[in-house]
Formats: C-alpha cells, structure tokens, sequence
C-alpha cells in the first residue's frame, strides 16, 4: 500500500512539472501534413476579399510561413503569416482562440489552411481570416475556436525557415502591404519618450521611433507582454516586426525585445533654427490714397537661403516699450538676394500691385502700421537682429514716421542693424522731422514691393 501511494505521489509531481515547465518546453511533438497541397494564392485571396464578411465556400488551400508568436505576450490570439519566407508580398492576420500557439506554430514554418467554410474580409488593407461574430447585426471575422484549429490549418512537413525580414525605411513604410515581417535600420525612440515603458501595465501602448530625418512610425506593444515593464532603448539601432495598417495608419509589432538590437550612437540633432545679420526690413509702407496696400518687405543680402522657422517680427504700437503684435514667419524662406513681401490685406494687396504677397496676414499687424510705430526683426533665438524706430517713442513728428509714406532702407546697406540708424533709410511722409520727406506716397506708382531699389 505505502509502495502505491509512494508511485501514485511521484506520477503527480511528475505531472505538475510538465504541467507547469510546459510554456517554455517547446520540443512538442509536431504533427504535419504530406498530401495537402496549395491551389489558391495570397495575391487571389486578396483580390477575393472585401469590407464585406464572407464566408468561403470553395475547397480552397493557402500556404503561408509563420511570422509572428505570442511566446512574448504581445501577439494575442492571432497568427500572421506571409507568402515567402525572403522578399514578402502579402500578408495576412489569421484569428484563432489557442494559447501558446507558438509552440505548434512557431516562427518559419510552412503552413498550409484549408479555407473552405473560413470567414474572409479585408479591413484597413489587411486579409483577415478565422471564423465569425456578430455585433449590433454586423458579422465580422472572429476567432477560429481552437478544436476548429486543428481543421483548417496544418503544418508542412518542412524544417523550419529563417524568415528574412523586408527591408525597408519609415518613409516608404506605407506603400508595403500590410502583415509582413519588415526591418528598419538607423531607428531609435523619440525624446519624448525616453525614460518611458515599452507599454503601461494591462494596457494597449504606442511608443514612437524616428529615423534621422524625424519620419516618426509607432510601435504597438500589449500591457501583457513579458516586456511590458522594460525601459525604452535610449540608443539607435534596428527594429524588426509585423507590419500592421490600421485605418491607413502603419504600425510595427515586434514579437520579443529580440526584434530591438539598438547598440549605435542617437542620431545628431536637427537644427532647424538659424541666424543670421543678413536679413533685415527694406521697405515699409503706408500709402496716403490706400492703408489696404500696406506692406512689410524683408530683404536676404546673403548667398544662401535662410529658413525662418521661429523668426519674428514684432510691433510695438506708438510709444509702446511692450509688445502689440507679432508675425510668426516659420515656414518660410527667403532666397539669397531676395525680397519677402508680407501683406495685412492679400486681396486688397494683389489688386494694386498686380501680385500676390508671400505672406498674408491680419489688420493690426506689424505689417499694418499707420507710420508712427516701432519694429523688430527678431531671431529664433530671441536676439533682436534688425529694428525700425526707437522703442518707447512715438514716431509722428520724429525721424521715424512714415505716416501716409514709404520708408525705404538705403541701397548700400547690405547689414541688419539692431539699433536704429536714420541714415540708413530714406523716408517719406506727411509731418516727419527734418531730415525726411514730407511727401506723401501714393500706390501703387511711389512703392517697389519685392524689388530692392
């Protein structure tokens, strides 16, 4: 009797040790198919499916190799498989209620799915098949429940393959079909979300990578997977994962932090942001018959373009020493030797001119002065580079008004000034100090926007 219940205890342990070991025992016994063979493609599954569910009805047989795994955790209930294990050109996601299903379908082996009776549907540019649901009388593809498993799909009798992952680059990732294994190369994590978690504890989680162009493509990791609580990579490298495309919107899922070698240097820092002393204002104008044709107009006496990205140009109104108005000029150029004209009144601006400002903006504006205000040419880095008038003085009756006029930056200025020089400009107006003209100006005859002269 003690020799029984002795036996009887060892076969129980000996049953929890496999019960509890099997996750990470994967040497299971695999059962293959020889005879099934493929007659339908992926490229005919895909032009079979539509946004419609349906169900199919021909004996149809696929063969696809297994691209992803749920041995991490961020895979669930779900397999991908693709057409060729070198050199992808469709995918498809294949829903299925089995657990561990990497360990009958691990990655790189041959798979072949009888479709018949199958569900298919093509949502977001993606091939899904598995079986049905309903919800609120719509019938879309569910899970395969796990004894229909072993019914439709069914393992080559083929050694395994290494599966090489397309090479691609973020900016061209949209135009690659979707459910296929890809690579990118010289990636990292944006700043912003360094220190971060791969994902938030039970909680579906994007993180983002850049390449060195700051081309931005999100990383869909589960709150579930075994990687969840790891920090982010804060250097650069490769990823590699399934593509997925969710209302045209590509998203990589990497199957383990296998998929992450990031070992290089980050990318160096973009400057986008520049300085220099040879932009300046050149004209300024306040027609007597028009205040609708009032201008702006800045001048490069450089060789090379300037990007203005968080560039300025501040007013401040009369004798003002705080800021009244401000123009943003990110987003635009101004080429070697050029002019940019900046308009409070486009409309109003091509009709008397004959052509468009390259900036239009607001009534009240810098570009909308009456004459007897102050202006600053400002850098992205906050310095005054070049300025009109004297801040805190009103400029009717001074040096600097330009009411119903033109003030017009001499020809042999090839410099901003960030203190204002009256002998640098020629002005005209109707009750200036001596030293200007008392001339009003009429448009658009008396005025040369976008010509320095």
């Amino acid at each position: 009797m003690k020799n029984t219940i002795y036996i009887y205890a060892c076969l129980m342990l000996l049953i929890q040790f496999s019960c509890t070991e099997g996750k990470e025992f994967d040497e299971l016994q695999r059962l293959c198919s020889s005879e099934l063979k493929s007659n339908f493609s992926f490229a005919n599954l895909d032009q079979m499916a539509t946004e419609e569910t349906v169900q199919v009805q021909e004996n149809l047989v696929i063969e696809g190799y297994i691209i992803s795994s749920d041995k991490a955790g961020n895979f669930f209930n779900v397999v991908f498989l693709q057409d060729a294990p070198v050199n992808p050109t469709k995918g498809l996601q294949l829903e299925m209620d089995l657990r561990e299903s990497h360990l009958q379908f691990p990655i790189g082996s041959k798979v072949l799915i009888k479709l018949k009776d199958l569900y298919l549907q093509k949502k977001n540019e993606n091939i899904l098949i598995g079986s049905v649901f309903s919800s609120f009388g719509n019938i879309s593809v569910g899970r395969l429940p796990a004894p229909k498993v072993k019914e439709h799909v069914f393992l080559a009798c083929e050694d395994d393959l290494t599966i090489q992952p397309l090479l691609s680059t973020i900016s061209k990732i949209d135009s690659l079909s979707p459910n296929i294994l890809v690579q990118l190369e010289d990636v990292e994590f944006v700043d912003e979300e360094l220190g971060e978690l791969f994902a938030l504890a039970q909680e579906e989680t994007e993180r983002h990578i850049q390449n060195c162009e700051e081309n931005v493509l999100a990383i869909l990791n589960s709150g579930y997977a075994d990687f969840q609580s790891e920090p982010l990579p804060t250097e650069n490298g490769t990823i590699t994962g399934v593509l997925l495309r969710d209302k045209n919107k590509s998203q990589l899922v990497i199957r383990d932090l296998d998929d992450v070698d990031f070992n290089q240097e980050r990318c160096p820092e973009i400057i986008t942001e520049f300085t220099s002393d040879l932009i300046f204002i050149s004209e300024l104008a306040d027609p007597e018959n028009n205040s609708g044709a009032r201008f702006v107009e800045l001048y490069n006496a450089g060789s090379e373009p300037l990007d203005l990205n968080l560039w300025s140009l501040r007013r401040y109104t009369n004798d003002n020493i705080e800021v009244s108005s401000t123009i943003d000029l990110s987003g635009l150029i101004i080429g070697p030797e050029s002019t940019l004209v900046i308009s409070p009144n486009a409309t109003e601006f091509e009709l008397v001119y004959g052509f468009s400002p390259d900036l239009g903006v607001g009534t009240n504006s810098p570009a909308d002065s009456n004459g007897d205000d102050n202006l600053e040419l400002v850098d992205p880095f906050g310095t005054v580079i070049d300025v009109f008038g004297i801040i805190g003085e009103d400029g009717s009756g001074t040096n600097h008004e330009f009411e119903d006029g033109r003030a017009i930056r001499n020809m042999d200025v090839v410099k901003a000034n960030s203190i204002y020089t009256f002998s640098e400009w020629t002005i005209y107006n109707d009750t200036g100090d001596a030293g200007t003209i008392n001339l009003p100006q009429q448009a658009p005859q008396d005025f040369t926007p976008g010509q320095r002269n």
